[in-house]
């Protein structure tokens, strides 16, 4: 219901007669309703339903666009979409309400019991289409398109009610329903976020706000308005929201199924761990006694592969390691594979790893097939983790508490560090959580807090799949002053099973290594030896960046990213 900003005011009393006895007429819904309590209650308990639908109204816009982003990335592109569509088809809505209030309790009644069931069911839905179909989009402005229409249809009738438990001036009406209305979307912005998501999930919490506005809805109207109804539309109103609320009981029952077979049917048979964090959805498969090469998604996405992490993570990190050292940074890395490859150097001193999801550590340290993986990298007693965003944290004086300044903010003079070498394993910079990541400001302050002499190594995302965004990493990693050196390395073609992932994957991996003076393309002359990188090919991967390079790009900002699919 919120964003409406404009709805039809009950037109003044008519006195023209009914055409039959009985009959409803224009004049009806201004008629005062008989009501079981005194006009005052009855007021209050329809800015209640107010209240209710609203926060039940902005939860299921709410989980349209976490899901669509979930499964389609590109979170700004998938909430204009839901957003827009959604209030156009409010305006919509209340347009078509029109011809409802002249039966404005049974018409409000239906109109709660089909949203109930459409918006409580559009998540499961939603998810089905995906992963069945592979066709979210049409579904997506499907439902925000119905649901707009259903929500916008609630506050002309809510109007004309709330007018005949007790007339008053239409302004003085307007300002009542909308401050229960807006009151109402924020209560239910929050409580999708810090209640429904992490205690529920988005399937069941979308399936429990339906039934609530099921039982608000019907509640209102079978009991404050019952006097106004007829015998077959009070039994009609009564049967549909027992069945609404049945549907969607079954539905709940049935979740934990749907969930295992939906994803059985994205990630294949052979999960070992699914959960649900705060910030995002972790999936294991292989890795297992079968044999099966372990595989880590993070919401729905492939982030490692048992069959080619070796050869991404040394190249990421062997390069960076021609140099000092001592002390490490590996900002994201979670899964203690870049840590594994760093600790192989007798050298290191120290190893702090920034990660945002503290699960994702969890797993890496107790996992058997992840710490067979990683080495059992968190046993070191070098390493360090610190359950952070990598960005807040590099703002803070030490990465924990630190000193703080006069206005009760982080001290932003001093940086963590000084480190040898900052190794940045992160999602790509295409996922649009990610984009702050790859900004000119984070660049800044990861050069802060590079040592002297010390190296950056970037994850750049493809070079060969999308050459524009891997240069804009490296253009923004040069306009903070970092000298650079651009490389890419191939990568093991097996198919991609990440969700939607028909097609293979990219042909490589692309890297960036920064430092504050010129840095060469190199492998450590002492010390492990790479099992899958030789220089030869390390070199050859510098040509290829060279041959591809895109120059003249501007840098991504915070405030203007240039990270486009």
């Amino acid at each position: 219901m919120p964003f409406v900003i404009d709805s039809p005011v009950p037109a003044a009393p008519s006195t023209a007669p009914s055409s039959a006895p009985g009959a409803p007429s224009l004049a009806e819904p201004e008629r005062p309703a008989r009501l079981p309590v005194p006009a005052g209650l009855g007021r209050f308990l329809v800015l209640g339903t107010v209240f209710i639908c609203a926060a039940c109204g902005l939860v299921y816009e709410l989980e349209l666009v976490a899901l669509a982003s979930y499964l389609m990335g590109d979170s700004v592109t998938q909430a204009s979409v839901v957003l827009s569509v959604m209030v156009f088809a409010m305006g919509l809505g209340s347009l078509l309400a029109k011809r409802l209030r002249c039966r404005a309790a049974v018409g409000f009644g239906a109109v709660e019991a089909v949203l109930a069931l459409v918006g409580g069911c559009s998540a499961m839905a939603l998810y089905a289409c995906f992963v069945w179909s592979g066709q979210s989009r049409t579904a997506l402005v499907g439902f925000s398109l119905a649901i707009g229409v259903l929500i916008g249809a609630e506050v002309p009738l809510l109007m004309t009610l709330i007018q005949r438990v007790r007339r008053q001036d239409a302004g003085g009406a307007v300002a009542d329903l909308f401050a229960a209305d807006y009151v109402g979307a924020l209560v239910g912005g929050l409580a999708f976020p810090f209640l429904l998501l992490p205690a529920l999930g988005q399937l069941t919490g979308a399936l429990v706000t339906g039934a609530v506005n099921a039982v608000a809805g019907g509640a209102l109207v079978l009991w404050l308005f019952r006097r106004d109804l007829s015998a077959r539309a009070r039994w009609t109103l009564v049967v549909a929201n027992v069945v609404v609320l049945a549907l969607l009981a079954a539905a709940a029952a049935l979740t934990p199924a749907f969930e295992r077979a939906a994803r059985r049917a994205v990630y294949g048979p052979d999960i070992r761990v699914a959960v649900r964090t705060g910030v995002q959805e972790i999936v294991l498969t292989g890795g297992g006694a079968d044999g099966r090469p372990l595989s880590l998604f993070l919401d729905g996405r492939l982030r490692v592969s048992g069959r080619d992490e070796l050869s991404y993570h040394e190249a990421l990190v062997h390069p960076a390691m021609a140099g000092p050292h001592r002390r490490v940074l590996v900002l994201g890395g979670g899964d203690g594979l870049a840590a594994r490859e760093v600790l192989r150097y007798g050298g290191v001193r120290s190893v702090t790893v920034v990660e945002i999801d503290a699960e994702v550590v969890r797993l890496a340290r107790t996992d058997p097939g992840l710490t067979a993986l990683n080495a059992h990298a968190y046993r070191d007693p070098r390493v360090r983790v610190v359950t952070a965003d990598a960005f807040d944290w590099l703002r803070r004086a030490d990465g924990g508490a630190g000193p703080y300044n006069s206005a009760g903010g982080p001290a932003l003079s001093r940086t963590p560090g000084p480190y040898d070498v900052v190794v940045c394993d992160l999602p790509d910079p295409g996922i649009t959580p990610s984009t702050k990541l790859y900004s000119q400001e984070f660049y800044g302050l990861v050069e802060r807090a590079l040592a002297p002499g010390g190296r950056l190594a970037v994850h750049a995302g493809t070079l060969s799949a999308r050459p524009r965004a891997y240069w804009t990493v490296e253009a923004t990693v040069r306009s903070v002053g970092l000298r650079t050196a651009p490389y890419t390395v191939g990568r093991d073609r097996t198919p991609d099973r990440s969700p939607g992932g028909a097609a293979a994957m990219p042909q490589d991996w692309g890297f960036v290594l920064a430092g504050r003076a010129p840095v060469r393309l190199g492998l450590p002359g002492h010390g492990p030896r790479p099992r899958s990188l030789t220089p030869g090919a390390l070199r050859a991967g510098g040509r290829e960046a060279a041959r591809q390079r895109e120059p003249g790009l501007p840098a991504s900002t915070l405030t203007h990213p240039r990270y486009t699919p």
